[in-house]
């Protein structure tokens, strides 16, 4: 889901922020398909007018030194921009009864928000 930029091991910042139930790595300029967010009405009508701030930040590190939150770090953000919004591919999802003649066919498709991290700190 995310591009991952691998700032753990190059040594530039990243953080680990927690939205829609799941948590992710982010460093800047990394792009995240995330649980759909709804979005204010004033952010813009196009979807990259929107910024959004994570403050839900559980982990930061600058390359030097790791703080790690209890279970947030206190005054940490995220900001990002969102790129785009969509539906994953769809899951079929089928119930079936041998010798009953049951057959259920359904599918879902996801909705998800793209978002691109501006900062991290």
């Amino acid at each position: 889901m995310a591009t991952k930029s691998n700032s753990a091991s190059t040594g530039h910042a990243f953080a680990v922020i927690e939205t829609g139930g799941k948590q992710y790595q982010v460093g800047k300029g990394d792009i995240l398909k995330i649980e759909k967010l709804s979005l204010p009405a004033e952010a813009g009508a196009k979807d990259g007018d929107a910024k959004i701030t994570f403050e839900e930040v559980l982990l930061v590190d600058d390359g030097k030194t790791t703080t790690v939150g209890t279970p947030h770090v206190s005054g940490a953000k995220v900001t990002a921009s969102v790129v785009g919004t969509g539906r994953h591919k769809k899951v079929l999802v089928v119930r079936y009864l041998a010798k009953s003649r049951y057959y259920k066919k359904n599918g879902h498709r996801q909705p998800f928000t793209e978002v691109k991290i501006e900062s991290v700190g």
